[in-house]
């Protein structure tokens, strides 16, 4: 057990978000691991930076630590723009081992919804109709390019995130048991969090 304090912490991450006719869709897997030893099924990396906007990472209480900084420095509701440039700029803790980025979504009145890839180096990508960071980022790319379509609805879009990361989940050795899928979406109504098990795939 004290050898295992010394090994990497990792949370076999998955994130992604998807846009949809009217908002977006934030989803993650919930599983964080330490060595050998499960230390959690049910984290969230999914943190709210404002009312209207939401970011994932695998650092979500990194992330946590600079929300109130933000809310001041840019007040209520922001951009999505604003929001990731902010996450875009906050320090990487040993960036040289980071394997994920970070992504924000969420819903403003100039753009309406917007998902924004943030590698791990930190540039801000171009607003995207999908993003996707994490283990298993090029195999989920395939999978989001067949399954995402223009116009689908609230629903569809959050079926095809817990789909997505069920999808990740069973790719690397995972099954229902081994955690569940977080989703958040954002529209001009709010935002609502749920919690789902994996789906089978």
């Amino acid at each position: 057990m004290e050898m295992d304090r010394l090994l990497p912490h990792s949370t076999e991450t998955t994130i992604l978000g998807v846009t949809y006719e009217g908002g977006v869709v934030l989803g993650a897997n919930s599983r964080t691991s330490t060595g050998m030893h499960m230390m959690s099924r049910l984290s969230n990396k999914i943190t709210e930076l404002a009312d209207n906007v939401y970011v994932c990472a695998d650092d979500a209480q990194i992330v946590s630590d600079y929300v109130r900084h933000f809310r001041i420095q840019l007040g209520q509701p922001t951009t999505v723009k604003s929001a990731a440039n902010f996450v875009s700029s906050l320090p990487y803790n040993n960036k040289a081992k980071r394997q994920t980025g970070r992504i924000v979504g969420g819903w403003d009145k100039y753009d309406g919804g917007n998902i924004y890839g943030i590698p791990v180096g930190g540039t801000v990508e171009e607003p995207q109709r999908f993003a996707i960071e994490g283990r298993e980022s090029s195999y989920l790319h395939g999978f989001l390019d067949r399954a995402w379509r223009e116009g689908m609805s609230q629903e569809e879009a959050e079926k095809l995130v817990v789909n997505a990361v069920s999808a990740a989940i069973a790719r690397h050795g995972g099954a229902s048991s081994d955690g569940a899928v977080r989703v958040v979406t954002i529209s001009k109504d709010g935002a609502t969090g749920k919690l789902y098990p994996a789906a089978s795939t």
